[in-house]
């Protein structure tokens, strides 16, 4: 047995050598009166050995190639620098320094609330280069040509600069237009214009099986591109944490790992059909399964945030699960697939269009559903106002009902962003205290800060998202309004104070505009 097996290991090997003298030319040495080959290939075919059909059903060849060369350059890398805290700026005055607030509001004011420690730090201001850092990094995709990237919300949450690499390696600052945690997505913009861009193309379109790329920095090894195809459609995977979340993502076996969040994951036409966004790993890497948002959704948050400043969502107002066997039975249901409506709010747009609970929800628009996060992404790309036709079924019989949109405040009207300078400057997002709120609080009124960007309060104060302003310069702020004709034009030093609502007391903070 062992010299039939050395027999046919000999065979195989002969035959390797002889395919590779046949294959390479190569460089004859010598070494203790041994020869020594070294082979080198001279060429290698290239072959579409593959092949695949088109919308009209031709056969094609299977080229990756041309896809990856457009799409490289507009895949970008990005650094979310996340400066550690150094403590509140207003509470320190460093030797030698000019200090405006001081001069502004005088010396009582600020050792009323801080003490003379305020007036006695003996150490110059820390630089931003020595305050230390945690750095993230991510991907993200050039979607015009004017510098306008989208990405995903967790790669430059909470940060305080944002820095993006295009891959021939130029460098630029970015700013941030908008974001939307609900779906995982935020828009950033550098200044440069002829930027290449990737088209968005239509996710309905897409099909199970068919021949995807995705295209990122993982590791930190920039421009990556990994093939596979897509495994499933409308999967929820419960990663988003938000109240509002909405999970319809694609599935792909291309390969995604960290780095890949915000990337392309586009067709073989170079078309962009979702932003690469999570994996299913029971290791931290790739493990077969790659999570994208669909194009649908991020054609939708980007009208949203260019348009409105913030994301407009429609909502139904039920609670719901999917239709399968066990609840088929357990309900008495007809179907085996749909949405079941475990409950309807009151005023609510489903209660307004008829919905009961116990409907099964089938189609909206014509559109099939088969499943709570398809419904999810089909309401999810309409705005409060917009008219939805849905198709249910009770109890065997099939009714069409018109439902007209409403947002989470029960009203079908848009929610518009205040554009001035001023409020971009800071860096947040600002909502009118609600009354109730107020009354608790035992205030008038206030504006809570709902958002945190890269700008001045992140830099310069330890302000956390949810703080209530109540006063700015000691004027009474008691809603956007007033806060936007107070900042209009101000210079120097200002002083903003107010209240967190988990916490006791009043807070202060100082920057200079």
């Amino acid at each position: 047995m062992k010299y039939t097996s050395n027999l046919i290991l000999s065979a195989i090997l002969g035959s390797i050598i002889t395919i590779g003298v046949f294959q390479y030319s190569g460089l004859s040495l010598s070494q203790d009166n041994e020869p020594l080959t070294i082979k080198h290939l001279n060429t290698t075919p290239l072959m579409g050995a593959l092949y695949t059909t088109n919308e009209a059903g031709d056969l094609i060849p299977l080229d990756f190639t041309k896809t990856a060369e457009d799409v490289m350059p507009t895949v970008v890398h990005i650094r979310s620098i996340q400066k550690m805290d150094s403590g509140p700026i207003i509470t320190q005055r460093y030797r030698n320094q000019p200090d405006p607030f001081r001069d502004f509001f005088g010396d009582d004011f600020f050792d009323q609330f801080f003490g003379p420690r305020y007036r006695q730090s003996p150490q110059g201001p820390p630089s931003e280069e020595d305050r230390p850092a945690k750095v993230g990094t991510g991907s993200g995709v050039i979607i015009n040509e004017n510098g306008y990237i989208i990405t995903n919300n967790h790669v430059i949450d909470n940060a305080d600069d944002i820095e993006v690499t295009l891959q021939d390696k130029r460098t630029y600052k970015a700013t941030v237009i908008g974001t939307d945690p609900t779906t995982d997505l935020a828009l950033i913009q550098i200044k440069e214009k002829n930027l290449p861009s990737l088209p968005l193309v239509n996710s309905e379109d897409v099909k199970v099986g068919e021949w995807v790329l995705a295209v990122g920095n993982p590791f930190n090894l920039n421009s990556t591109v990994t093939a596979g195809i897509v495994s499933a459609k409308a999967r929820n995977i419960n990663i988003l944490r938000e109240q509002y979340a909405v999970e319809s993502f694609i599935q792909t076996d291309a390969a995604i790992n960290p780095g890949n969040s915000g990337g392309a994951l586009v067709n073989l036409q170079g078309g962009l059909i979702g932003i690469n966004t999570a994996i299913a790993s029971p290791t931290g890497v790739y493990s077969g399964y790659g999570f994208a948002v669909p194009s649908n959704i991020v054609n939708k948050v980007v009208e949203d945030l260019l348009k409105y400043g913030v994301v407009q969502r429609g909502y139904l107002g039920v609670a719901i699960r999917s239709v399968d066997g066990n609840l088929a039975k357990e309900e008495g249901l007809d179907v085996t697939e749909g949405v079941y409506v475990d409950s309807v709010l009151t005023k609510s747009s489903a209660e307004i269009a008829g919905i009961k609970q116990g409907d099964i929800i089938l189609k909206v628009d014509g559109a099939t559903v088969k499943s709570s996060p398809e419904l999810q992404e089909l309401i999810a790309i309409h705005r409060p106002g917009d008219e939805v036709k849905l198709t249910i079924d009770r109890r065997g019989t099939t009714k069409i009902l018109s439902a007209i949109l409403k947002n989470r405040e029960g009203s079908s009207e848009m929610v518009v962003k205040s554009d001035n300078k001023a409020l971009t400057i800071l860096g947040a997002d600002f909502e009118a205290l609600d009354k109730e709120t107020a009354k608790k609080l035992e205030i008038e009124g206030g504006v809570r800060v709902t958002r945190l960007y890269p700008g001045k309060l992140r830099r310069e104060t330890d302000m956390r998202e949810g703080f209530i302003i109540t006063k700015i310069d000691k004027k009474e702020v008691k809603d956007v309004d007033d806060l936007t004709k107070m900042l209009a034009d101000k210079k120097g030093g200002i002083l903003i104070e107010g209240v967190y609502e988990d916490y006791p007391g009043n807070y202060f903070y100082g920057i200079g505009m």
